[in-house]
């Protein structure tokens, strides 16, 4: 792991009191002439920061893991694993740990799945093992459906909290305390313009909530979050 500058190894076990959420990566994003790979840098709303990404599928889950309501935060690549196989030494860095709201640890590889080679497959299983022996949750992400995709990424576009204008969002909670269409809400609240900004936050931020598994529009049912 590297926190505060700076790497330390430990056993396994003692793991699982460290807060790897908060750590550094161990190591850089380099990018490069004919890289056929896309690193970059996502800004969390959920960290109030930046967090780097290798390739546009590890970006899509960064994406995720910030919409993700039970993820209290999370960092990329903060830790080496080492164990010996065959002999011989092996090491992965796996792209991503969050922490969850009940303090689960979550690590998360993201490969697709008609990529993955078997000295990746062996580094995959190894971190899932280890996950295992202290109490973590391990996710082998691959592609994610188009239509979530499109419609977190939409939603993110209204993640940053200058996007809530507290008397706005409190007449959309109101107006979608039962559920209703998209459309229907936002003109009880007023000029779609200044308020349609307000809900796509309050959905991004989980307050109001639909189902994002067919794309928004006008007459995606809405509710308030805790109406569920």
């Amino acid at each position: 792991m590297d926190e505060g500058g700076g790497e330390h190894r430990i056993a396994l076990h003692d793991a699982h009191f460290v807060p790897f959420e908060e750590c550094r990566p161990v190591r850089s994003f380099p990018s490069w002439k004919g890289q056929r790979n896309y690193p970059g840098l996502w800004w969390s709303a959920t960290l109030g920061r930046h967090v780097g990404y290798e390739s546009w599928l590890e970006r899509d889950h960064a994406i995720l893991l910030d919409f993700d309501q039970q993820v209290t935060g999370f960092a990329s690549q903060p830790m080496w694993l080492f164990w010996t196989a065959g002999g011989r030494r092996r090491s992965h860095a796996p792209d991503y740990f969050a922490r969850t709201s009940d303090g689960t640890g979550l690590v998360v590889d993201c490969r697709p799945l008609n990529r993955i080679k078997p000295r990746d497959a062996e580094a995959f299983a190894a971190t899932e093992q280890a996950c295992r022996e202290i109490g973590w949750e391990f996710r082998l992400a691959g592609a994610l459906d188009g239509v979530l995709l499109a419609n977190v990424r939409w939603l993110a576009g209204y993640r940053h909290p200058r996007h809530l204008v507290g008397a706005v969002a409190d007449r959309l909670l109101g107006a979608f305390g039962r559920e209703r269409a998209l459309r229907d809400g936002v003109e009880r609240v007023g000029d779609p313009i200044a308020v349609l900004p307000v809900l796509f936050h309050l959905l991004w931020s989980g307050r109001l909530a639909a189902d994002l598994s067919v794309l928004l529009g006008e007459y995606t049912l809405v509710r308030r979050a805790e109406a569920a």
